[in-house]
């Protein structure tokens, strides 16, 4: 028995791990699906407070929304739901076995990427008033 085994790390180093675009991807998905689920109270409520009939409603909305810290805050859950949709289609795409090759996964990861940070911007240019 001249069998050599090989020995385990005694510590993981994440930043020597080299992971592939899908992989942050992938870890991306899983955040932004996070973030949106603990974000979903503030949502709920700003949905309440826009739907409301009273001025109270309405006024109170409007200085929310017209906080920068808000409007950031709205930016990022904008940029969550995009991700996260644009991953699932990927995923679903892949869980009917298209795109499993590497090079289709890695260029089916850089258009989610590409495709939910272009959303984000022309959704984002809309929530600080450009157009």
């Amino acid at each position: 028995m001249s069998e050599i085994t090989k020995q385990r790390p005694k510590h993981l180093a994440l930043h020597e791990i080299r992971l592939p675009l899908a992989g942050f991807a992938s870890i991306l998905h899983r955040v932004s699906g996070a973030g949106l689920f603990l974000m979903l109270p503030l949502l709920i409520w700003l949905l309440q407070l826009s739907l409301g009939s009273t001025q109270q409603n309405v006024d109170m909305f409007n200085a929310l929304t017209g906080n920068w810290l808000v409007k950031l805050i709205l930016l990022g859950l904008i940029w969550a739901f995009l991700h996260h949709f644009c991953m699932g289609i990927r995923i679903l795409l892949i869980d009917i076995h298209v795109g499993v090759e590497k090079q289709q996964a890695h260029s089916s990861a850089v258009a989610v990427m590409v495709i939910s940070l272009a959303l984000t911007a022309i959704f984002g240019l809309k929530l600080l008033g450009a157009y």
